[in-house]
């Protein structure tokens, strides 16, 4: 039974034990409604989980198991791997972001406990079917969660034992809420009119926002510009041996071309359906283009991070610039372990286990390109 048929019956329960009190006596000036909770009554409706772990029930779950939970209920509005839906909230990546004009807020980048997680995702979700997941798909849920931030490995198993072992990255960065003694007095403290300040001194000019006149702030830049003309080096003159032109740099070498050996009709069917698990980001094939991960055609022999507007992760944008190109070996190993094979990248998937689903994988990727 799930856990909103269970308060249902409990509610149900109280309702019919309450009937049979007396009404509360009246107190003077009231009306005599209604009577004192019964603890049961409250307990029903006392689930907040605290930091500290006060209020977790006993319960566990694994990654894995919150995958498929996931995909089932959360993938719709917040994407496969936690990358988001249209306007859904994000919530995977962002590390790093929080000092960047516009941050990325995600679970793992920003929330400070781990209880928020566990608490909102008890409460509200999914949504549509608030509360309707057990204790242990809780668990196992917000496991799934953490390994999307790269917090947890794949094998692990969240539990009320091991819960307040988890630390968010960003705990440190919150503060406790002291606004009532330090700014409150201060908005509370009687307003100065006038003659506030013995002086007052110009510190900067405001004409990005047309505060000050255009006309003044050209003559500071001017000024400003003057002064610097004043403080460069003179340029040194130029000798004959220094005028010739430099010698033009050799072209880099091409990178050698992948042979690709024909493939087994066999290993490339079972290809296309280990491909199943990639389709919901990329495409491979005649008109295929990017989604949330690059299209797929040619990638044998292709140099990494080079799809033309997909806006790859760092670690990406790093490899090209140093030539590296997908072969064999390095496609394997990202297919297994993206997170092992390109540190930071924004793939959340888990990857894929079987070396052979691999070698099927890439043969169809093969296959398949134009």
């Amino acid at each position: 039974m799930s856990k909103s048929l269970n308060l249902a019956a409990a509610l149900l329960t109280f309702a019919t034990a309450a009937a049979a009190q007396d009404v509360a006596p009246s107190k003077d000036g009231g009306y005599g409604i209604g009577r004192a909770a019964m603890p049961e009554e409250v307990a029903a409706w006392n689930t907040d989980i605290r930091p500290d772990g006060m209020g977790l029930p006993v319960g566990s779950g694994d990654v894995l198991t919150g995958e498929d939970i996931y995909v089932e209920n959360c993938s719709v509005c917040h994407g496969d791997f936690g990358e988001a839906v249209g306007r859904w909230p994000v919530l995977a990546g962002g590390g790093g972001t929080l000092e960047n004009k516009d941050p990325v807020k995600t679970v793992g980048s920003y929330w400070p406990y781990l209880s928020t997680v566990f608490d909102y995702v008890n409460r509200a979700m999914p949504f549509g079917h608030a509360a309707s997941l057990s204790d242990d798909e809780t668990y196992a849920l917000t496991a799934y969660i953490l390994y999307l931030n790269d917090l947890v490995d794949d094998d692990f198993t969240l539990s009320n034992e091991n819960f307040t072992e988890v630390s968010m990255p960003n705990v440190d960065n919150f503060i406790d809420d002291d606004r009532a003694e330090t700014e409150f007095p201060i908005f509370m403290a009687e307003a100065c009119m006038e003659n506030c300040k013995d002086s007052v001194e110009i510190t900067m000019h405001a004409s990005v926002v047309d505060v000050t006149p255009e006309e003044t702030a050209a003559k500071a830049n001017e000024a400003a510009a003057e002064a610097a003309a004043v403080e460069a080096p003179a340029a040194e003159p130029v000798t004959e041996a220094a005028a010739e032109p430099a010698a033009e740099p050799e072209p880099a070498a091409e990178p050698a071309p992948v042979v690709v050996a024909a493939a087994d009709p066999a290993l490339i069917a079972d290809g296309e359906k280990a491909f199943r698990q990639c389709k919901s980001c990329h495409m491979v094939g005649e008109g295929a283009q990017n989604r949330v991960g690059p299209e797929l055609n040619a990638i044998m022999g292709r140099t990494v991070g080079a799809i033309p507007d997909f806006r790859y992760s760092d670690v990406f944008q790093d490899a090209m610039a140093a030539g590296e190109v997908w072969d064999n070996d390095k496609l394997h190993a990202f297919l297994a372990n993206p997170k092992d094979a390109m540190p930071g990248t924004k793939m959340s998937f888990r990857g894929v286990r079987d070396a052979a689903d691999i070698d099927a994988l890439i043969a169809y990727l093969q296959s398949a390109s134009p």
